[in-house]
């Protein structure tokens, strides 16, 4: 995750950091602006279309489909950043269920082998659920035309609370914890497969496919047509016009495209692995 200033308006403005859409869009709106320029080029010098032609209603169309385009843009941004916020949300949830796990089992075991187990297995899981949706396989279990190697048995954060599971239950049939511990612990470990399976169900559940193409095929040819409405009234001056409006609409997309998978190593995704490690670190201090 980047660290910044949300104050330092002069760093955000002129500071082009490599995740920035700019950089990712460029040759696009290079392609784009010679498109522009071509069309501009064609409408006013070769055909020399009087500027009181039909053609200058063109931007009637757009002025209407440029709210419908606002307004499934606002829906995308919205949707994308949801996700991002409630798998937020969920490694905040496991840090507290961790830290909750080992501070009654630092006050219930007394033996030093049982608390070591604890100590390693807990912050262990935080650590494999990271590995487990940074998988790229994660993201393809329901999807119906991929075969993958992944099934129940290799499923790593499954095992690991597994054997925690099991560990709570030995000690319980060794007299070293009661029942009703045993009904206290047991929050813990339920919840620790609750914030597994609901991190799979953001990781493996896509926007729609429909909308996704829709969008991109909406904001692509509403760019395209930009220049023949335009030309006759902003001359070549149509090609930054157009580059501009392009830029604007598809970086809002891609910002949607890399915050919807909040799990992954971009820039903008969650700090996931500092999240584990430092789930680590107060788990050795509690236990």
């Amino acid at each position: 995750m980047i660290s910044y200033n949300t104050k330092d308006w002069v760093t955000f403005i002129f500071h082009f950091h490599k995740s920035d859409t700019v950089r990712q869009l460029f040759p696009v709106m290079i392609i784009i602006g010679i498109y522009s320029a071509i069309v501009g080029y064609f409408e006013v010098v070769y055909l020399g279309i009087d500027p009181n032609h039909y053609i200058k209603n063109i931007p009637l169309m757009h002025g209407i489909l440029g709210f419908v385009i606002s307004l499934l843009l606002v829906f995308r941004t919205n949707t994308a950043y949801d996700r991002w916020w409630e798998a937020r949300k969920l490694w905040g949830a496991l840090v507290n269920n961790s830290r909750n796990f080992a501070i009654k089992l630092s006050a219930i075991l007394k033996d030093e082998n049982d608390r070591k187990f604890f100590r390693k297995f807990i912050p262990s899981y935080a650590s494999i659920l990271y590995k487990h949706l940074n998988n790229s396989e994660t993201a393809k279990q329901l999807f119906e035309d991929v075969d993958l190697e992944l099934d129940h048995h290799k499923h790593k954060p499954n095992q690991v609370k597994q054997m925690m599971y099991h560990k709570i239950n030995d000690l319980y049939e060794s007299k070293k914890i009661t029942g009703d511990q045993l009904i206290i612990l047991n929050d813990e470990l339920v919840a620790f497969t609750d914030i597994c399976g609901a991190c799979e169900r953001i990781k493996n559940t896509p926007i729609p496919y429909s909308y996704s193409a829709f969008i991109k095929k909406f904001i692509f040819f509403y760019t395209m047509t930009l220049p023949f409405g335009y030309s006759l009234s902003l001359g070549y001056y149509v090609v930054p016009v157009v580059v501009f409006i392009f830029y604007v609409l598809a970086s809002l997309e891609l910002i949607a495209e890399e915050i919807e998978d909040p799990f992954g190593d971009d820039e903008n995704d969650l700090p996931i692995k500092k999240i584990s490690e430092n789930i680590k670190k107060h788990i050795e201090e509690l236990i």
